[in-house]
């Protein structure tokens, strides 16, 4: 079980691009951290999910 954002979710073995596209977010509108840290835009693909991994999405909003 992987813990998005504070909820278990069973997404081990995924990768965070094939974890986002199916939760459908913005990608160019998001920051994702893995265990406390930033995972590069450019490594989501090759970044696979593990069991007991924390990842926090946080998106990006404007406004003024």
């Amino acid at each position: 079980m992987v813990k998005v954002n504070g909820e278990f979710l069973d997404i081990a073995g995924k990768s965070v691009s094939e974890y986002l596209e199916t939760a459908d977010y913005d990608v160019k509108r998001i920051v994702v951290e893995r265990n406390e840290e930033i995972v590069p835009k450019s490594q989501y693909d090759e970044t696979v999910l593990c069991d007991e991994d924390v990842i926090e999405i946080v998106s990006f909003v404007g406004g003024g």
